[in-house]
């Protein structure tokens, strides 16, 4: 019998083995946002039953809020009848909620890394699909729909069955301004963006533990992306000096024992998987996607490939598709095509050091006159960070555009959008048919990337701006 670290995190929080095969699951902390938040709480209030636990539940407005400076609210028909109603609800069960005015807003799975809330050890389910951001603190974590949501919030448990595991081996030592959205868009041109269905995938190898936590989150959010809803990366140090001092985080003696805990919870586990993925990414250059799904990705030094190449009538049909969308063709270059806008944000890429690099990019330099850039920070914590240390003004100066917290254009369901027919270059993690905007073309990449395609007004190697 495997003793994995996916294997000690579930079975610790088995109550109950099923007859069909699945587990009842015990769930240590549960967040919503404000997509599903009202309706959640409102179905668990039409059937007569209470919130179980409102101490282990928050809630977060991030997906509909408006980011422009000075915002209110929203600027969306209808979504502040959905706003008010998610305060009303937690204000009436006593669960915490991040809203605009609170000091710690954010994106639902930055604030739930940044207040200590995702835990190593800790089983954290949020009703969004890149829950699994928070793997990389060694958190069991996953997304629910808003039926999971209102099970969760009545009996502080979920029903589900114990995927395979993955071990995903990033090996070797990473090039000059090669980060984490570089490994995982990698990752998911080699396996497919179904290649990780019915898996968790664990994380680790010489290239992987060399990231910084902020980087190692980035990784796990594409996670899904690859088809896989659980990313784990077993803690280390590098954890448990990010959680120390965060508001829901243990402290003093308390502190102390957690890790104690958390050093034998990583320890002597079993290095290996039902499958086993070992890529060495020492030659490894900035990544693009070139199409309309995350695993159509190349080198920003690469050419658009030729869907006569591929033997699979599927992926050829979408191939084209996906060309005729984006407006490219095979043996294109994909350096050079003109950008309109760039978005610098989202819960993949919008903590302080995403806005670091991107500025070192900017600095001293002006966006192109035909490009409208945007930068978002992921959390109020974060924006105030960026300021003190006069990211702000770099971006500003440079001409883009500086805005308050939240998901923003990455979901596009706030005003927030890319205009018809325009290309832009996103730290954003999904680039489909329409996701940042009617006919937009999305192309995903690192935050160095974009600011470099800021400044050029075209797609642009960082290392070479």
């Amino acid at each position: 019998m495997s003793d994995t670290y996916l294997d000690r995190l579930w079975d610790a929080h088995v109550i109950d083995h099923l007859e069909d095969g699945s587990d009842l699951i015990h769930v240590d902390r549960h967040l919503l946002h404000d997509l599903h938040c009202a309706i959640a709480f409102s179905s668990v209030e039409e059937s007569g039953r209470e919130v179980k636990h409102p101490e282990m539940t928050w809630a977060v407005a991030d997906h509909m809020i408006a980011t422009e400076p000075g915002r209110t609210g929203t600027n969306v028909p209808g979504a502040q009848l959905l706003l008010d109603r998610m305060r009303k609800h937690t204000d009436d069960y006593g669960v915490k909620m991040f809203g605009i005015e609170d000091a710690n807003h954010g994106i639902i799975h930055i604030v739930s890394a940044e207040q200590g809330i995702a835990l190593p050890g800790l089983t954290v389910l949020a009703c969004d699909s890149h829950a699994c951001t928070v793997g990389a603190l060694g958190t069991l974590t996953w997304g629910t729909g808003t039926s999971e949501a209102e099970h969760i919030l009545a009996t502080q448990t979920i029903r589900s069955t114990k995927p395979k595991l993955m071990r995903v081996e990033f090996e070797g030592s990473l090039r000059e301004g090669v980060r984490a959205k570089d490994l995982i868009l990698h990752l998911i041109g080699h396996i497919g963006g179904s290649g990780g269905h019915g898996y968790a995938i664990e994380y680790d190898g010489t290239a992987l533990r060399s990231l910084s936590i902020e980087d190692r989150m980035t990784l796990c959010n594409m996670t899904m992306e690859a088809g896989a809803e659980i990313a784990l990366i077993r803690p280390d140090e590098k954890v448990y000096d990010y959680l120390k001092g965060r508001n829901y985080a243990p402290a003093g003696e308390e502190w102390d024992l957690a890790v104690a805990h958390w050093r034998a919870l990583a320890a002597n586990c079993d290095e290996t998987g039902d499958r086993v993925v070992t890529l060495d990414v020492s030659d490894l250059g900035p990544q693009i996607t070139w199409g309309t799904m995350p695993s159509q990705v190349i080198s920003i030094d690469g050419t658009i490939p030729d869907p006569e190449q591929e033997p699979d009538e599927s992926a050829r049909a979408q191939m084209q598709r996906a060309m005729e969308y984006m407006g490219v063709g095979p043996g294109d270059s994909i350096k050079g095509l003109d950008v309109q806008q760039v978005f610098i944000g989202s819960c993949t890429n919008a903590r302080i050091d995403d806005l670091r690099r991107a500025s070192r990019i900017v600095a001293g330099k002006r966006v192109a006159d035909t490009v409208r850039a945007i930068v978002v920070p992921g959390s109020r914590n974060i924006k105030q960070l960026a300021e003190q240390e006069g990211l702000d003004r770099i971006f500003l100066d440079a001409g883009m555009e500086w805005h308050e917290a939240g998901c923003s254009m990455c979901a596009a369901i706030n005003g927030d959008l890319v205009a018809p027919d325009t290309r832009c270059v996103s730290t954003s993690n999904r680039n489909f048919e329409g996701r940042q905007g009617l006919r937009a073309r999305s192309h995903l990449v690192s935050p160095e990337i974009a600011a470099a395609c800021a400044v050029s007004g075209k797609i642009s190697n960082p290392w070479e701006v």
